[in-house]
């Protein structure tokens, strides 16, 4: 036998022949996967400009970020907008809040970020001021955002109420002419024109897009005016314990399944990292945990942005609870487990040793950050006393 004989690769990029046949070709891009064969693995090919051509009318998405990202549905209202422009058409993305995506990545071709306003902040008459300042820099013909529960559509509704505008809530579909949205408890759809702002719905359009934007950025300067002192008080956000919030609210979840055997441990760890708690069906059958916090098909549909799974083997019936959630991560002695395929990330490793190591992590990054903090603050008492 001939160890030297060379195999196809079957994950060699492919291009799609006009009767609809893939074919592998060598040299070629396809699908946007390209083999590099000089590092041994693959990249992401570029991506073409969506146009070059100069704009003379705009599209403008505006959404809060957060932690300086956008959430997936404010970039599915940006993919939108960018799904239906022209070649003489541009993108112009106003981010409220830190901006620290890839806006061109996103569809963007220019960009303005208002780093003053934060989801966690509400001052909706300034937000809508800034708003309706830029929508007047720029004259688009048509608003996006995502109509959520966490600043954005509030803020839609709020900007056409003031401007007078037309516009469609909770879209589902959408094209150059025309919105739709369920009616009479979804078994209906009530169409019109394409309005002056559109609030879309969740998962109303793919993310995913086979070209970039400019992602040029702008400044705010002369075109957002200095802000107010707001009509509304912020009393800000009341803490409470990560256990008490319902697990279809939460943002943070970490599971147990049958793998975890010290409960007490398991529950450390969910207190140390502030997280909600999960569990299996097994596990809640087992005793270990009440109904209440089983997640599944038969138990709570999740969409936390990070769920991290302890022991869970990952049926189909627990797969389809956690199917909206942002990043998951498996820890799990079988690297294949049903919820590998569905991880974003799998930790191949002992569950209590595992759970060990990041309660002993997340209680030194919480000690560290505390005297962080206490340096800083007593800063400037010292700087005082030398002078």
């Amino acid at each position: 036998m001939n160890d030297n004989i060379k195999r196809i690769d079957p994950r060699r990029p492919f291009i799609i022949t006009a009767d609809g046949l893939k074919r592998i070709t060598l040299g070629e891009v396809g699908n946007g996967v390209v083999l590099d064969f000089a590092h041994g693995g693959h990249k992401e090919a570029t991506k073409p400009r969506r146009t070059t051509a100069p704009a003379t009318r705009a599209l403008l998405v505006a959404a809060h970020t957060d932690r300086g990202a956008l959430d997936d549905h404010a970039r599915q209202a940006l993919a939108a907008a960018a799904l239906l422009a022209d070649d003489a058409t541009e993108v112009v993305l106003i981010a409220f809040g830190e901006f620290k995506d890839d806006a061109a990545a996103l569809g963007a071709d220019r960009f303005i970020e208002l780093p003053a306003f934060d989801r966690r902040n509400y001052a909706p008459d300034e937000e809508v001021r800034a708003l309706t300042a830029c929508v007047s820099a720029f004259t688009p013909a048509h608003v996006f955002m995502p109509d959520n529960a966490t600043g954005d559509g509030d803020l839609g509704r709020r900007y056409a109420a003031r401007a007078d505008a037309s516009i469609a809530t909770q879209v589902v579909e959408l094209d150059h002419a025309h919105v739709a949205s369920y009616a009479h408890a979804g078994r209906a759809f009530a169409s019109r024109a394409l309005p002056d702002v559109v609030l879309l719905a969740a998962n109303a359009v793919d993310a995913k897009l086979p070209f970039v934007g400019a992602g040029e950025a702008l400044s705010a300067d002369g075109i957002v005016p200095a802000a107010k002192v707001s009509a509304y008080v912020d009393l800000g956000i009341e803490e409470m314990d990560a256990a008490q919030v319902a697990l279809e609210e939460a943002d943070f979840i970490v599971s147990a399944g049958n793998g975890v055997s010290d409960i007490a441990a398991f529950e450390t760890l969910a207190a140390t990292l502030g997280a909600a708690i999960g569990a299996s069906r097994v596990a809640v059958d087992d005793g270990k945990f009440t109904r209440d916090k089983q997640i599944g098909a038969t138990g709570k549909t999740v969409e936390a942005s990070v769920y991290i799974a302890f022991g869970i083997s990952g049926a189909v019936q627990h797969l389809q609870g956690i199917k909206d959630c942002r990043h998951v991560i498996a820890v799990n002695l079988d690297a294949s487990a049903p919820i590998a395929k569905r991880a974003n990330l799998t930790i191949v490793a002992d569950t209590q040793e595992t759970i060990r190591a990041l309660t002993d992590a997340a209680a030194a990054a919480r000690a560290s950050r505390a005297n962080g903090a206490s340096i800083v603050q007593s800063a400037p008492v010292a700087e005082g006393v030398a002078a």
